[in-house]
């Protein structure tokens, strides 16, 4: 889960944010659209017209490593602003390209240049922690054209948090100085003691030059073109210049195309949720970071585009049937920070998993307490679990081994400060009132209630969370045989069973017929209805009678609106469809709720949830699902409410789509048998074929198309290499 209390937008009438929530981001007017680029640790928020710093573009800006390195760039015209044309992001989220033309331009008084006649192409993208962009101009008029092309510019080195609304008393001091005729470098010197700088680096000169603005007086006959290159560099030197712009994007291209290769495409017979399958694997990929220990998604954009321990995992999860690479890369990167001591301001315990890392300086500082910070509580089961799963996908014993001390201290952390009061359910309380409020994925500071409204308080033990150390536990056990460690096996599966059978008697809640959101400190169920209880079923942690129970709930009206199921049913207290965590729709908590309807056996079920996130999804932007929309009903001939300021792209909202036709097709592997399973196959009404290339087990890959037939389908192998075998399975 990529959010925390940081990323409630709106205000709870309760309470003030200085309050409840310390890292609240204040909503002051309407959000307006804004575009993004990203490469590794550096990303880019720009408006349609290319520029950064327009009116309302508060998060506007260049960041890299959580500090925000250029704050404006915009430019004009004779000093107005060019007219737009257009803006489109390519396919592959590599470039944003945005077309203008010059307005009525007039010296004194007089019409110098008639609109319409310059086209103007921006092009830009990020590469190695520089942006690079070309300003192209090309004279469409029958005579000459001569215009002043400005470039404004300016950096205030803002902390992500500054940015976010956080208001510091100090900051460290900054300084700005043109170095030749054709760059200009700002400084800042933090109070970290740690100087950062911005090169802005100018091809041709500029006619004028100084900190802050670049000056081209423009001559063009009739069709002629001219280009103005611009380079932004974080913390290089600025005698070190870029290499030129068509070299550099040759080269990223090169990399984007080298890095996903390897992955399982899909392509099915509609075309539009190709469409949203291309857009959400672009997003993804530009989201993957290169890590010293691997590929890593990084959670969001723009306030969490760093490592996140539960939102790694769980994209790693719901992609593990693609690319179980990107799992290798999340394990390996969790493991090497795993918490090894006691610190209450970071959460830290040991064997903890990391919740959030951050660069920036007030982390450093520790003004915020998320340099590394470990205030979650399902990260560490997540971290076993995926170990778990990954191994089942791979058989890569090696990598195991390597991650089996990680493993075992993520247990004994479960076991023991995971679980304070050792009543066998893992809980969580913030250690200082700097920590986050609730550290399970609703971690609004009001995402957690009894049925009368009241919060829960004390340790809070999470309905989900037990689910997912209860499928920690039964995969460590998997793990611990391959190694040959049988007692050890054995003494897990009987402690997951043991937490099953103590789940059912504490959570479930007869008069509701589903269970219980979470335990309180005095062990008092909160009897709310809640998507909580769906992500239970993708453990598989309870009885399929109360499965059935729980599924049939979950898509009844007062949780699923059409277009998804709801956090919170409608009718309970504090539901609020325009909530983050109460009342919403997130994406990747309705995919995972479908793979715990396709384990059961609820194929109709799944079949809903997907045809409905599809269709929200042909009324998004681009076709992107965006972290979470409203959760109001959904209404004929009008699409779903959207919620203002949710990121997009985000890591696991992108792997949704994926997951869903994982969760429809029923796949499962053995890597130890080279074997692919279809359980229970069944496609919705919108897809009647599918498509699967270089599904992978090992070297071997195969070919399958899967052909809907009614509520049943046929499958065919096009291709295999290696020794590799598929089957459907039907199961009751």
């Amino acid at each position: 889960m990529l959010s925390d209390v940081m990323t409630q937008p709106a205000a709870a009438p309760e309470s003030t944010p200085s309050a409840e929530s310390p890292f609240y981001i204040p909503m002051t007017g309407p959000a307006r659209p804004r575009t993004v680029l990203k490469h590794d640790d550096t990303f880019m928020v720009l408006d349609s017209h290319g520029d950064l710093g327009a009116p309302g573009g508060a998060s506007d800006g260049l960041f890299n490593a959580d500090t925000r390195y250029l704050a404006r760039l915009q430019l004009r015209l004779a000093d107005v602003q060019p007219l737009l044309l257009g803006s489109n992001l390519r396919d592959d989220n590599s470039a944003l390209t945005v077309d203008l033309t010059n307005p009525d331009i007039y010296r004194e008084g007089r019409l110098v240049l008639a609109k319409d006649l310059l086209h103007i192409v921006r092009t830009i993208f990020l590469w190695r922690d520089t942006a690079f962009q070309r300003i192209g101009c090309q004279n469409h008029g029958d005579a000459d054209a001569s215009f002043e092309l400005t470039l404004d510019f300016d950096s205030d080195f803002a902390d992500l948090f500054e940015v976010r609304g956080s208001v510091r008393p100090r900051r460290g001091t900054a300084s700005s100085r043109r170095v030749s005729d054709t760059s200009v470098v700002f400084d800042y010197r933090g109070l970290d003691d740690v100087t950062r700088s911005t090169a802005l680096h100018f091809d041709p000169a500029p006619r004028q030059l100084k900190a802050g603005r670049a000056m081209y007086q423009i001559k063009l006959a009739p069709g002629q073109t001219a280009s103005v290159f611009v380079a932004v560099s974080c913390n290089k030197p600025a005698s070190q210049k870029p290499m030129p712009f068509f070299r550099s994007l040759l080269a990223h291209r090169r990399e984007m195309r080298e890095s996903t290769r390897g992955a399982t495409t899909v392509e099915t017979s509609n075309d539009i949720f190709n469409e949203v399958l291309c857009q959400a694997m672009a997003d993804l990929n530009i989201l993957i970071t290169e890590t010293p220990q691997g590929r890593y998604p990084y959670a969001g954009i723009p306030w969490y585009s760093t490592t996140f321990g539960r939102d790694g995992l769980i994209t790693a999860l719901q992609m593990l049937w693609i690319d179980p690479r990107i799992a290798r890369g999340v394990l390996r990167r969790l493991a090497a920070f795993q918490a090894t001591s006691v610190d209450p301001l970071n959460d830290a315990a040991p064997g903890k998993i990391l919740h959030e890392m951050r660069g920036g300086e007030m982390a450093a500082l520790r003004e915020v307490p998320f340099a590394q910070y470990y205030g979650s509580v399902d990260s560490t089961p997540l971290f076993v679990m995926l170990a778990g799963l990954y191994v089942q996908r791979t058989g890569d014993d090696e990598t195991l081994k390597v991650l089996w001390p990680a493993i075992e201290k993520g247990l004994g952390w479960i076991d023991g400060p995971g679980d304070p009061d050792r009543d066998g359910f893992v809980e969580y309380q913030r250690a200082t009132d700097q920590g986050l409020q609730n550290q399970g994925w609703k971690d609004s500071y009001d995402a957690i209630f009894h049925a009368d409204g009241k919060l829960a308080e004390g340790n809070i033990a999470l309905a989900e969370v037990q689910g997912y150390v209860f499928a920690a536990k039964r995969l460590a056990a998997l793990c611990a045989r391959r190694l040959g460690h049988t007692e050890r096996a054995a003494e897990l599966e009987q402690q997951a069973d043991k937490l099953a059978a103590q789940f059912e008697r504490a959570f479930w809640c007869e008069e509701l017929g589903t269970y219980a959101l979470a335990l309180d400190g005095a062990k008092r169920p909160c009897k709310v209805r809640s998507s909580n209880a769906g992500q239970v079923l993708f453990t598989g942690m309870v009885r399929a009678d109360r499965a059935r129970l729980v599924a049939t709930d979950l898509m009844r009206p007062h949780f699923f609106s059409g277009w998804g199921i709801r956090t919170i049913a409608c009718g309970e207290p504090r539901y609020n469809p325009m909530s983050y965590h109460d009342g919403s729709i997130w994406p990747h908590d309705n995919a995972l709720i479908t793979l715990g309807f396709a384990r059961y056996g609820f194929k109709a079920a799944v079949e809903n949830v997907f045809k409905g996130l599809f269709d929200a999804a042909t009324y998004m932007e681009l076709r992107r699902l965006p972290e979470l929309f409203c959760g109001f009903q959904r209404e004929r001939r009008r699409g779903p409410t959207l919620y203002p300021v949710a990121c997009a792209p985000q890591a696991w909202a992108s792997a949704t789509p994926f997951t869903l036709l994982e969760a429809a097709l029923g796949i499962q592997f053995d890597a130890d048998r080279h074997e692919i399973r279809l359980v229970n196959p069944r496609l919705p009404a919108f897809l009647n074929e599918v498509v699967l290339r270089d599904l992978r087990i090992g070297a071997a890959s195969i070919d399958l198309r899967v052909r809907r037939h009614g509520d049943g389908v046929s499958m065919e192998v096009l291709r295999t290499d290696g020794r590799i075998q598929v089957s459907i399975v039907l199961a009751r």
